[in-house]
């Protein structure tokens, strides 16, 4: 597991947090990235999928930061409380990551992987409606995202589409969506990242390589927002998650 840092890998991992950095601010998916690039670079999927979550966490601050001003609750669910939840969920989720065994989390992976891929391709390429009823109760709303926040803390690829889905379901507007939905994502890792840091998965190198890339990707992704098509970056994201499930499948 890169037990010896090395110059051009460490580099070659930094370039992929640029990318992913970018690809987060222009359309989401970054851990599509991050992810396969770890274990392509040596880590096993516990410590590439804990990795990952450490090194883009900085990334995400600064999204939810941008867009804070967006953001809100729905009816009597409070931002405040949606916050609340999405930490608890967090915490549970990363808690049960650190309890799986790393042969397990191997198998377990390529499900989770198909999950995540099959998840942002609907998110991606479905039509979205430019205003929403709500169609859920206060409850449901709650139990849905204190669930996402689980999913998120354990593996958390796909969280953003899986937010965005119940919130516009619930009655945000999308554009409202996607900035409550960054501040959420934020919080149930900040939880993740609190626990992962003392775990002895972390490798550290490649996490800071890592988190550089994805600073200076965020910066990148701001100057393309409007000059590149997301759509197709999304079809990039979706074409990297079939082609990582097959791999994960066949390995």
């Amino acid at each position: 597991m890169l037990p010896d840092p090395d110059f051009t890998i460490l580099l070659l991992i930094s370039l992929a947090g640029f990318y992913a950095g970018t690809q987060n601010t222009l359309a989401g998916g970054g851990s599509f990235i991050t992810f396969p690039a770890l274990m392509l670079a040596g880590l096993d999927p516990l410590s590439a999928n804990i990795t990952s979550t450490i090194a883009l966490f900085p990334n995400q601050i600064t999204s939810a930061f941008t867009g804070r001003k967006l953001a809100g609750g729905i009816g009597k669910v409070s931002l405040t409380k949606l916050l609340i939840i999405s930490m608890l969920g967090g915490i549970l989720g990363a808690i049960l990551l650190l309890n799986t065994p790393a042969t397990f989390f191997t198998r377990l992976v390529p499900w989770l992987v198909l999950f995540a891929t099959t998840v942002f391709a609907w998110g991606s390429f479905r039509k979205k409606p430019l205003h929403a009823a709500s169609f859920i109760s206060n409850r449901l709303l709650i139990t849905s995202q204190f669930l996402i926040g689980v999913y998120g803390g354990y593996f958390g690829g796909g969280i953003g589409f899986l937010m965005l889905a119940a919130l516009t379901v619930a009655g945000q507007q999308v554009r409202m969506a996607a900035a409550t939905k960054n501040i959420l994502a934020m919080a149930m890792n900040a939880s993740a990242v609190a626990l992962f840091m003392f775990s002895d998965q972390v490798h550290w190198h490649a996490a800071i390589a890592l988190a550089v890339g994805g600073i200076g990707g965020a910066f990148a992704g701001n100057y393309l927002l409007h000059r590149v098509s997301a759509k197709l970056l999304r079809g990039f994201v979706v074409s990297v998650g079939v082609v990582l499930t097959a791999w994960l499948f066949l390995r």
